[in-house]
């Protein structure tokens, strides 16, 4: 499993409307993982594989037709940072895997307390050690990034 990233994006948004550019991975339609984290606590967890432009359009523009009623979290963040991991080579462009490793970060977190505030689903499916390990990398890599964006350093008299 060829998995690339992860790509930072700072997302500004209120309940009706999210601002970002994206550029490289976050513009492919091969499967991503995408994480949604404030201050390094993750928030959303997701898997995509349309554009995150229009995954996010999606998610900021539903109203509930069909059961879907978009991101819980808009309503609660006006901010947050969005990861965005590509897995390269899947067969068949397939969301089998992501979904996996998706799942398998709810699990951690939840294992640690609470599921992410804003998940209102997640796809489970059998994992393996590659799954668990990726997940596990994901972790880290969003709580060092949230512990590092709150250093503040203060200048010595």
């Amino acid at each position: 499993m060829k998995i690339t990233g992860p790509e930072h994006f700072k997302l500004t948004f209120d309940a009706k409307k999210c601002t970002a550019k994206f550029s490289g991975l976050a513009n492919t339609k091969l499967p991503k993982l995408y994480v949604i984290a404030f201050q390094g606590e993750v928030i959303y967890v997701g898997v995509t594989k349309r554009t995150m432009r229009e995954r996010l359009y999606g998610g900021w523009n539903a109203d509930g037709e069909n059961g879907y009623h978009g991101y819980a979290f808009r309503h609660t963040h006006t901010e947050a940072d969005l990861y965005v991991w590509c897995h390269e080579d899947a067969v068949g462009r397939s969301s089998l895997d992501v979904e996996t490793v998706e799942a398998e970060v709810a699990f951690l977190i939840r294992s640690a307390g609470q599921w992410p505030c804003g998940q209102t689903e997640i796809h489970f499916h059998p994992s393996g050690k590659e799954h668990r390990d990726l997940a596990a990398s994901v972790m880290r890599h969003v709580r060092d990034a949230g512990a590092k964006a709150e250093i503040v350093l203060v200048p010595k008299d």
